[in-house]
């Protein structure tokens, strides 16, 4: 960003130049390019949406950070969104500074103050806080990286004072409505696990890395809700996701994981740092018309295993036989997660029993839902012998239910929809909106009738409505 900035108003004074980065902008600038030049070229297949970039000083995270910004040198990207979280200030909602510009050592960064004013007057819970802007170095850091790679470009910071999911949905909503359709960058600012021994670090760090991967954000959250695993910015990381999913994104990349220990040598209590790229890829897009739903990460050896188990399950109980013990040795086949195993026959529908709770490993719960589908589907006689070499099997595994407030949230061919009421409750998998072509209304009232509801319950007060996404494959399909 070009020194010679000069339009007149409240500028936002570095606050951590000379300690988390160094305050010479020669130096500065060799710094960033030094980290850039050690990232190997890589190429993104799609279009890049949004970035993860930890926000520790330079020296422990810039050249983890460098991972994510290699890919924006040559890009068009000339508006920018910066979310991340407070350390200093305390307070509720997000604020967002509209002022006239924020300073680095390199020069003076322009705010895009209508993008500012857009989102602000979206949710009370918005606003412009000064307090929060003003000593906070997690929107620091990402600025001189930005300023390095995309050279002339606006900035709209925000800091968020509260992480829980309700203010990471209405903070999502809110940016992507003021976007309309602008292209426009996202990054989120975090860094994950804090002060723990190097191996229990990287397995709390694991967690977060995977939920990124599998673009999970309603996983994150549980399970940074939970205590399984810490981000200092998991509401900046989580809020990113929701946007980037309403914008396009059907895929994300971790790039990079280090933590301070492997800088510094002391692995006695580290912090992690992570890299990571969320975008829109046009094939997987295209993919999606085909087959509903996102995938949750699941490699095609580990779809493989878990249709061999689903068939081997069937064919045993229909043969009267005991069922070998399978010998799984990947970590997310032992996972506990929910799913679903769908029988068809010559394009019938011929059985559909899951569990959407995710109360036991991944393979175990396919084993048993292969069973239920072939034998105690309410709906049809049991499976015969004769019948298996005619059996289609899919399996849908499923993300962690989310309970949402606003039925826009919906989307038709990624989401499915569970809905309780009193003793009532009911799901449809995201395939099936998309095999009948369902809007999101008559999705909602299909759901109610599988509730035993009328078709309308999904407006009452005491409606819980519940959506997911899943994995949804066939060895057709693969």
């Amino acid at each position: 960003m070009t020194e010679s900035y000069s339009e007149t108003g409240e500028i936002r004074e570095p606050a951590v130049a000379g300690a988390f980065y160094p305050n010479d902008p020669v130096v500065l600038k060799k710094q960033i390019r030094d980290f850039l030049n050690n990232v190997p070229e890589e190429k993104i297949e799609g279009k890049i949406i949004a970035l993860i970039s930890p926000h520790a000083g330079y020296m422990y995270s810039g050249q983890v950070a460098a991972f994510g910004y290699k890919l924006l040198e040559g890009s068009d990207f000339n508006r920018v969104i910066v979310i991340a979280p407070s350390h200093r200030a305390h307070f509720h909602g997000a604020s967002v500074y509209n002022k006239i510009g924020y300073k680095t050592p390199l020069g003076i960064v322009p705010i895009d103050r209508d993008l500012c004013n857009r989102i602000i007057a979206q949710n009370g819970m918005i606003s412009y806080y000064p307090q929060a802007h003003t000593q906070e170095h997690s929107l620091e850091v990402q600025i001189p990286f930005l300023q390095i790679v995309l050279k002339e470009f606006r900035l709209a910071p925000i800091v968020m004072g509260s992480q829980d999911f309700d203010t990471c949905r209405i903070l999502s909503e809110a940016i992507v409505k003021a976007i309309k359709d602008e292209r426009v960058l996202i990054v989120a600012s975090s860094d994950l696990s804090h002060f723990h021994r190097y191996d229990k670090a990287v397995n709390l760090d694991r967690i977060v890395l995977d939920h990124i991967d599998k673009l999970d954000a309603g996983g994150l959250e549980q399970d940074l809700k939970k205590g399984r695993c810490e981000a200092c910015g998991g509401g900046p990381i989580v809020t990113a996701m929701l946007i980037a999913e309403k914008l396009g994104a059907n895929k994300a990349k971790v790039l990079k994981y280090a933590n301070s220990g492997d800088v510094t040598g002391d692995k006695s209590g580290v912090v992690g740092y992570a890299a990571a790229v969320l975008y829109e890829n046009k094939g997987d897009a295209n993919k999606g018309t085909e087959r509903a739903g996102v995938a949750p990460g699941l490699t095609e050896e580990e779809k493989m295993t878990l249709l061999s188990i689903a068939k081997t399950a069937i064919e045993c109980r229909v043969k009267n036989q005991n069922l070998p013990k399978f010998d799984i040795s990947s970590d997310t086949l032992r996972e506990k997660r929910g799913a679903f195993v769908t029988l068809h026959k010559h394009g019938s529908l011929r059985g559909c029993i899951g569990n959407i709770h995710g109360n036991k490993p991944l393979y175990i719960t396919i084993e048993e839902m292969a069973i239920a589908s072939a034998f105690n589907d309410p709906r049809f006689k049991p499976v015969t012998e004769g019948e298996i070499k005619d059996l289609d099997i899919e399996i849908s595994v499923l993300t962690p239910l989310r309970k949402i407030d606003n039925v826009e949230d919906i989307q038709v061919g990624k989401h499915g929809i569970y809905i309780e009421k009193g003793y009532h409750s009911g799901l449809l998998l995201p395939q099936v909106a998309t095999e009948y072509r369902w809007d999101s209304t008559t999705f909602l009232e299909q759901t109610c009738n599988k509730a035993g509801l009328p078709k309308s319950a999904w407006k009452d007060k005491d409606a819980r409505i519940y959506i997911f996404s899943a994995d949804i494959f066939s060895e057709e399909k693969l």
